[in-house]
């Protein structure tokens, strides 16, 4: 019999030299990333609220029904595009080199509402406007999702290959300027809804129930799980990685086509600099894995992490504080997040 094969605390059969009792190492191990789990969502949860306490005394009307209304309003845009990227870092894994990352989401999201804003001003309406918006954000995530899975082009640089590419069709589309683009949908999309919180807010919240029904609690999501973080394990099930990892692509690209949507009824028509919209994106979805259990991508975590990025561009608005401030405050929360996720999962494999 094996030294492997002795229950803990045993011995090896005809042989009286005792072997050292295994476990501890491992339950050690365990233990202390528990820990570590802990205080890295705690601590994550209790910035959150001294964020909201600090910003409540020093903001007027922060935590007002009205202003929490906007934050979700104006934090739906990004919310939609981290939740595609979520998908993307479930079903691709938690290495965003060699895993599930998606840069030509802002892209995609200028060029959807570029196809928008021409389909509106040639008076073709709202669903020929709507359709070519999905369908431009469609035809990016396959076009990802061919790249990465049948031509076997690591995501980050396939993906920022296609943001570049996308980000000249727009270029080309919109010749460098603003589109104005009015509709019905437009209207009703900018405008208020109950209790005075708009009509955008109301549009995050219901995506994000959908979305976190799908992934959190259907067979469809333990399978993108299990796919993402145990490749392996899920090939040796029977499951088909590829599809799974094509279809977070074409799922990300679905997203933003409606951030498209959703950016021209916030700005009443296509605007250049989409590009510029990826760092939140990026921030949220990588933020979102420390509001959850595991330190793993969740939908309901993006949420939160969208609130908490909202709050904070809110709170420096309301205070008259430069915005350069959170964009430097975006870039140490990435570095913090991957910083103290990849020293996790180190502590986990060497244990």
């Amino acid at each position: 019999m094996s030294v492997e094969a002795v229950p803990f605390g045993g011995s090896q059969q005809g042989d009286n030299t005792p072997v050292p009792a295994r476990g501890f190492g491992a339950a050690s191990g365990t233990a202390g990333r528990r820990i570590a789990t802990l205080l890295l969502r705690g601590g994550s949860l209790a910035v959150f609220v001294a964020v909201l306490i600090v910003f409540s005394v020093t903001a007027p009307y922060f935590l007002s029904v009205g202003n929490i209304g906007n934050v979700l309003g104006q934090s739906a845009i990004a919310g939609v595009l981290a939740i595609g990227l979520t998908v993307v870092m479930i079903a691709g894994g938690g290495n965003v080199v060699t895993g599930g990352i998606d840069l030509s989401l802002a892209a995609n999201m200028g060029l959807s509402a570029a196809v928008y804003a021409v389909l509106s001003q040639a008076g073709l309406g709202d669903a020929v406007a709507v359709a070519g918006a999905l369908a431009t954000g469609l035809a990016i995530g396959v076009v990802n999702a061919l790249a990465i899975t049948l031509a076997g082009i690591v995501p980050l640089l396939a993906t920022l290959a296609v943001m570049n590419v996308v980000a000249g069709l727009e270029l080309v589309l919109t010749q460098n300027t603003v589109i104005p683009a009015t509709g019905d949908l437009l209207t009703l999309l900018s405008g208020g809804g109950p209790f005075d919180i708009p009509v955008l807010a109301y549009v995050l919240i219901g995506f994000t129930l959908v979305a976190a029904l799908i992934v959190q609690a259907t067979p469809l999501g333990l399978r993108l799980y299990a796919v993402g973080e145990f490749p392996e394990a899920a090939r040796a099930s029977g499951l088909s990685v590829k599809p799974f990892i094509a279809g977070s692509f074409v799922f990300s690209g679905f997203c933003g086509g409606i951030a498209g949507i959703l950016s021209v009824s916030y700005l009443s028509g296509s605007t250049t600099g989409a590009g510029d919209l990826l760092l939140p994106v990026v921030v949220t979805a990588l933020l979102g894995t420390v509001f959850s259990r595991r330190l793993v991508p969740t939908v309901t975590g993006t949420l939160l992490s969208a609130l908490f990025v909202g709050f904070l561009v809110n709170g420096f608005q309301l205070l008259n504080l430069s915005s350069t401030l959170v964009s430097g405050i975006q870039g140490l929360l990435i570095l913090f997040v991957v910083s103290a996720t990849t020293l996790l999962r180190k502590q986990e494999t060497s244990a």
